[in-house]
């Protein structure tokens, strides 16, 4: 993975500089508005954010604001992760080395179809990711996608980026580990990915890279879905989490988790920039480009998803004041993402 999204510049940290401590600094960016990124209010985020973990945790029994002994022990541990030499990075589960392979060439400008084909030939979770991501494409024109030479044809180099990478940090979740990653890893994967593909969307017209926008949104949960661990191992078999602080704080710090496995990585500093302004949000503070869309698409998603799931009313003008028509466009599309494009291969185990 460092080989894949190493920049051309060494990494500034120094050698003993303990990663994701703190977030990452805004980079230089004007005051005003990029693009359509709305500008929405704390009052719009805060109600939104508090539905969504409610339904993430499914708990309606954790009382109140404060923090229970159980949610202090799991933040304690979390912290304790923050301020030690820990690698982030090593919490990750190993992703598949093919992936490392195809995401390289695909930097190339003059990636070879055919030699891509060869390789992705050889996993059949890729085949089935290319040749669905292809017909889907071509949906209602009568012609059906068979062949992965083909399919890589016609997806191109950048829908060969998107997909690639998506399906390389499908990974990182193990069903297997515990009760919290089994329930809540997916419903984070899957907000990722609408997140990921609403920026990717409007990147364009922000002057953004729509690639690393696209990663920004998928990855900016990485360290969330690792703190699932900790849950499962300090759980007891009972619902005893989910409060309203203690998802604040969670989130909060497992962003700045999401960081320092970013630059381990060897992110693109903008990517890393962006979710770690997720994390320190204050009233004033220059926020980068990347930044902004990135509240946005968060936001949307999670609105998409709420709203799916009858948890939100898709009547509420509250929910969209302020945001452009690209950005209620792009809303209106995740629904049609949620089926098509953002759901594993048929082939494929679930993530």
């Amino acid at each position: 993975m460092k080989r894949i999204f190493s920049a051309s510049e060494p990494a500034r940290d120094a050698p003993g500089q303990v990663p994701g401590s703190q977030p990452a600094p805004a980079v230089a960016a004007s005051a005003a508005p990029v693009g359509s990124a709305a500008q929405l209010s704390f009052e719009q985020r805060d109600g939104v954010n508090g539905s969504y973990f409610n339904w993430l945790f499914d708990n309606a029994d954790v009382p109140g604001l404060d923090t229970t002994p159980h949610e202090n022990q799991v933040l304690d541990a979390l912290t304790a992760i923050l301020a030690s030499q820990q690698s982030g990075a090593a919490l990750v589960r190993r992703l598949p080395g093919l992936l490392p392979q195809l995401l390289q060439s695909l930097r190339s400008d003059n990636f070879s179809g055919a030699q891509l084909s060869r390789t992705i030939s050889n996993d059949v979770v890729l085949v089935a990711a290319v040749i669905r991501m292809a017909n889907t494409s071509f949906k209602g024109s009568g012609t059906t996608i068979s062949s992965v030479e083909h399919a890589v044809m016609l997806i191109g180099q950048e829908g060969l980026r998107h997909l690639l990478t998506s399906v390389a940090f499908r990974p990182i979740i193990d069903l297997n580990s515990g009760q919290y990653t089994r329930l809540l890893a997916p419903r984070i994967w899957d907000q990722s990915e609408r997140c990921a593909v609403a920026n990717r969307m409007q990147a364009e017209d922000m002057g953004i890279d729509p690639f690393e926008a696209f990663l920004a949104g998928l990855v900016q949960n990485v360290g969330l879905i690792v703190t699932l661990r900790i849950m499962d191992q300090m759980s007891r078999g009972e619902k005893e989490l989910g409060s309203e602080m203690f998802c604040a704080r969670l989130v909060r710090d497992a962003r700045i988790l999401t960081c320092s496995i970013g630059r381990e990585w060897n992110f693109p500093d903008s990517v890393v920039t962006a979710i770690g302004e997720q994390a320190g949000m204050r009233k004033g503070v220059t926020v980068s480009p990347l930044g902004r869309l990135l509240t946005q698409s968060d936001y949307l998603s999670k609105v998409r998803i709420l709203v799916d799931n009858e948890r939100l009313d898709k009547d509420d003008p509250v929910l969209f004041k302020g945001l452009s028509p690209r950005a209620m466009g792009c809303y209106r599309e995740l629904d049609a993402i949620a089926d098509d494009a953002l759901a594993p291969p048929a082939s494929a185990p679930a993530p």
